[in-house]
């Protein structure tokens, strides 16, 4: 038997955030290539949390009505941004955290380049891999009965929402997700990612809060399959979203949480 201490269940903030900046440096090195293609799985991964709402919506609503049926999508939701964390693929607000540390650890200009060149692929191909996927949903008899109908709705809610209300919704969605980095750095098994990344995909779609890439998504599916939201609609709440989540993630979680280790640090 090994006379090792065990690991504690959760860290301190000191070793939370140097954690993240380890992980951060390991992203920042990616090549172009491998930020392509974890982008792209990403974008089609998270398609199946989409699909997952839209169907469990569908079954849940004759019986049990509008409200329990938004609740149970959420619950299902969920499973997509688990199949995310579980598989290492990486959505456009992930690197909200742990790269923004490793690029502050850093300093110089060629950090920040590395981080900007990051994040434009990563958010590019989240679009263009489930771009494909929402693709092939969106052809005929691809989904359940019903299921098409409970996320053209979805993307109708999208859409017909005040800029004021995207915005905010956005940056509450920024903060989520960034927060879902920070947290992942703090535990040590794989049920604890798994947990933790299941109640922030949850409460990700309960509000429903608008993460630029979902959004997006869902989206575009009415777009495809509805005479009520046009590329318009898209274009706007790409770039609310984008500036909300930047808000979110950066000012209210990693920012933040810089200053308390700084701070701890001395």
């Amino acid at each position: 038997m090994s006379d090792e201490p065990p690991r504690p269940a959760v860290l301190d903030p000191q070793e939370i955030y140097e954690r993240a900046e380890a992980e951060g440096e390991r992203r920042l090195s990616m090549t172009a290539q491998d930020q392509v293609m974890t982008g792209f799985i990403a974008g089609v991964t998270i398609v199946f949390g989409i699909v997952a709402l839209g169907v469990v919506e569908a079954l849940v609503e004759p019986s049990l009505g509008h409200g329990v049926a938004k609740l149970a999508g959420a619950l299902a939701f969920a499973v997509g941004l688990v199949f995310l964390i579980v598989g290492r693929t990486e959505l456009f607000s992930e690197n909200f955290f742990d790269p923004v540390a490793a690029a502050i650890a850093q300093g110089g200009g060629k950090a920040w380049v590395r981080l900007a060149r990051l994040w434009v692929i990563i958010l590019a191909l989240n679009l263009v891999g489930g771009a494909v996927l929402v693709g092939v949903i969106s052809i005929d008899g691809a989904l359940p009965e019903g299921a098409p109908h409970a996320l053209v709705g979805a993307a109708e809610e999208i859409a017909g929402k005040e800029w004021a209300a995207t915005l905010a919704r956005a940056v509450l969605a920024g903060a989520l997700v960034a927060l879902l980095s920070y947290m992942l750095n703090a535990v040590n098994t794989v049920v604890a990612r798994i947990m933790v990344a299941y109640l922030v995909g949850f409460l990700l779609a309960l509000g429903p809060f608008d993460h630029v890439v979902v959004s997006a998504l869902h989206l575009l599916f009415g777009v495809w399959n509805s005479s009520v939201v046009g590329y318009a609609d898209l274009g706007v709440n790409v770039v609310l979203a984008t500036t909300g989540n930047l808000v979110g993630g950066l000012l209210l979680i990693t920012l933040t949480h810089t200053a308390q280790f700084r701070s701890e640090r001395g």
